[in-house]
């Protein structure tokens, strides 16, 4: 699919500034997970996970510094799997490997199973199809495990970002039956911006969770948070990785996350 080898160029282009921040950041921090994600998470000592588009593994290694037993990473850039195991030997987490891969086609190169199917921050919307998603997620799961998901929220992603950073909320994006979006860059969290085509999907909330349903999943829960993990533009941190805009506190969905269970 033309988009997603698009996204993958992009993303390779950010690979190498976004292993060296994030060994900065794992150097000087335990865990790059915010406190909601630990919260959710819960004790997961023993365990076994796959990482689902996994970037250059850095939340991936926090994951494994929480005591699993066995930690997988997926991504579809070949750069940040080849980082993503620098790192890994970096900080000699020989428990974690990585796999690189569209994660819409793992099911046919990965076969284990899993305790927990993990993914974060930032994901969903490089995903042009969720149906299959959501069946991937389902053929990793052992019959005793759970699906866990922390992301951005649909509905935040409808405001005109620019404007939001000035704290106006101007509609620009659909919500409902949104197309691809095409944009020219891509980066600056943790790296400069980059300039490459690439595209995002906007999901609603009740696609990614129809489509869990759909593939055999039971929904454990449904949380929304009025934070948000980056800084949009003129932002209040209030933890390490939690951002909000104290004049929509408490009015503005900003991410979510969802636990789900096979029936």
């Amino acid at each position: 699919m033309k988009e997603i080898e698009k996204n993958k160029i992009a993303w390779n282009q950010l690979s190498k500034d976004h292993y060296e921040h994030f060994k900065k950041e794992l150097s000087s921090r335990e865990t790059l997970l915010n406190k909601n994600i630990l919260r959710e998470l819960g004790d997961v000592q023993g365990r076994s996970l796959i990482h689902l588009q996994c970037n250059t593994g850095a939340d991936t290694i926090s994951l494994a510094r929480l005591g699993l037993s066995k930690v997988v990473g997926v991504d579809l850039s070949n750069e940040n799997i080849k980082y993503a195991n620098l790192l890994k030997h970096d900080f000699k987490m020989d428990m974690v490997s990585f796999i690189e891969s569209d994660v819409l086609s793992l099911e046919k190169i990965h076969k284990d199973k899993y305790d927990i199917v993990f993914t974060s921050e930032g994901v969903l919307g490089w995903l042009p199809d969720l149906d299959q998603w959501a069946r991937v997620v389902r053929s990793l799961l052992k019959d005793d495990g759970y699906f866990y998901i922390y992301d951005s929220h649909p509905f935040f992603h409808t405001f005109d970002e620019e404007k939001l950073a000035k704290q106006e909320l101007i509609l620009k994006y659909d919500y409902f039956n949104a197309k691809a979006d095409m944009a020219y860059e891509i980066g600056g969290y943790a790296s400069q911006t980059m300039y490459s085509e690439n595209y995002w999907w906007n999901h609603t909330l009740s696609d990614i969770i129809n489509a869990l349903i759909k593939a055999g999943l039971k929904i454990e829960y449904l949380h929304e948070y009025d934070t948000l993990f980056w800084n949009n533009g003129r932002m209040e941190a209030i933890d390490k990785g939690l951002y909000i805009y104290p004049k929509f506190r408490n009015k503005l969905p900003m991410s979510f996350s969802i636990k789900a269970s096979v029936l």
